[in-house]
């Protein structure tokens, strides 16, 4: 069964730090582009931050940039999104998605075939 795990998520103060993981089972990572995207209550879903598989480009939604970095370890079958500097307005859930089609360039790309079930981040004093 083709599957993306979310995992990292909880509850941290503003400043602090979190990283989520995303892992893969029933498929490699290797040839897919990742992106990761939130939700909070009552929006609409974003786009965060998303990698490429071909060369490892990387892609930052302006409101996470400077302050979240996404990388992937194939070996282990996992991405990561480490964020630093949190703020209140970063609580959502975190999902992480994967797709062929977005090996080469992710940058806007939405239309991901695997998701994961999401984690939530919470931001607060």
């Amino acid at each position: 069964q083709l599957q993306l795990v979310e995992s990292g998520g909880g509850l941290v103060q503003p400043g602090g730090s979190l990283r989520l993981s995303c892992a893969a089972s029933g498929f490699t990572l290797d040839y897919y582009g990742i992106g990761w995207f939130r939700q909070a209550p009552g929006k609409e879903r974003e786009g965060v931050s998303c990698i490429s598989s071909s060369d490892g480009s990387t892609y930052y939604a302006d409101s996470v940039k400077g302050r979240f970095t996404i990388s992937r370890d194939n070996a282990k079958n996992t991405v990561y999104l480490q964020m630093n500097s949190l703020k209140p307005e970063d609580t959502a859930v975190y999902y992480c998605a994967a797709d062929r089609r977005a090996a080469n360039y992710c940058s806007g790309y939405v239309w991901y075939i695997y998701w994961g079930q999401g984690t939530q981040v919470t931001v607060s004093s």
